[in-house]
């Protein structure tokens, strides 16, 4: 598959991202940002917490499923939504489907985390379950679009999935002023694109960094290459950034990330570890990447205003990364 870094399409603006963070307000949760002395001291730093493991469904994917969901006709919804997830965009779609009357369909991976699986369950989504590869996902998706005429909400390579992500970036910037850096995990990268387009808009100062689990590196390759790199046989515990970049993100990354640093998994696990003692708050693997690139010193944190934020929160605790 060949991807352009191109931008040939609208680009989500100012007022997008606004009327995105207007339309979702009611059906989810502006989340806390916390902060830490001890990783303060310790890393000679001013750390910001996003915490979007209070997210409704447990993760930052409730802004962009709401913002899609709710931005289509009642005619556009009357079969449905469709789409393929290994979790948390799952649920957070199946929840939003659920908010508006209308049934979703969800393609996951076999491997899905259980914790998610019955999240989707919970909020009345109808699983279909695949090998955990994009072209079986991919495939699997395009059946059940064709059998059920449902529409297909993308987890990640969607403009108002993107818009709706922004706004957690926003919500960080109205609440605080002169932060040096912003760092968010990378899969798909509609996290990433948001928030880089909301600091683009709302704190152009902001130096915008994405953290990648090293055995999931495509993002990183296809950054510095300048040539969209597909993932190819991702190994990381960070189950929620297994996925490639699309024709979307690719390109916003492109234009407003300033830098893509990537972790090992040792880091990986001692950064959600050190959330889980220090801060007493659940995190899953996905989440604490942004926070392994400060372990790392990946990227120049000292006496620097950093806003790391924590992507979600289902884990299953059942396979703690430590047990």
């Amino acid at each position: 598959m060949s991807i352009s870094a191109e931008i040939d399409f609208q680009v989500p603006d100012q007022k997008a991202i606004i009327l995105a963070a207007s339309r979702i307000k009611n059906y989810i949760n502006q989340t806390p940002v916390f902060r830490s002395d001890t990783f303060d001291k310790r890393f000679g730093c001013e750390l910001l917490f996003k915490c979007e493991n209070f997210q409704k469904a447990g993760a930052f994917k409730s802004r962009g499923a709401v913002n899609a969901v709710f931005s289509l006709s009642e005619e556009e919804l009357k079969n449905g939504v469709a789409t393929h997830s290994s979790g948390n965009h799952a649920q957070a779609l199946a929840r939003a489907a659920a908010l508006r009357n209308t049934k979703a369909y969800i393609v996951m991976p076999e491997t899905s985390p259980k914790v998610k699986v019955n999240a989707v369950k919970h909020y009345q989504g109808e699983i279909t379950f695949c090998k955990p590869t994009l072209k079986a996902r991919e495939e699997s998706l395009k059946k059940i679009i064709n059998d059920t005429g449902a529409i297909e909400v993308h987890p990640y390579n969607n403009l108002m999935i993107i818009a709706g992500q922004a706004t957690c970036a926003k919500e960080i910037f109205e609440g605080h002023d002169h932060i040096d850096q912003i760092v968010a995990p990378v899969g798909g990268g509609g996290l990433l694109s948001g928030t880089a387009l909301s600091t683009n808009y709302f704190s152009s100062k902001t130096t915008v960094v994405a953290a990648e689990p090293e055995m999931a590196n495509d993002a990183f390759k296809s950054f510095y290459s300048g040539t969209f790199t597909p993932s190819a046989n991702p190994n990381t515990i960070a189950d929620g950034l297994l996925t490639s970049l699309g024709s979307y993100t690719f390109p916003l990354i492109q234009k407003y990330v300033d830098r893509i640093v990537t972790v090992s998994e040792e880091a990986i696990v001692e950064a959600m570890h050190l959330i889980w003692e220090r801060m007493k708050i659940i995190i899953e693997p996905s989440a604490a990447v942004p926070f392994a690139s400060i372990i790392e010193n990946k990227i120049n944190h000292k006496s620097k205003k950093i806003a790391l934020i924590l992507s979600g929160g289902n884990v299953d605790l059942n396979k703690l990364p430590w047990k």
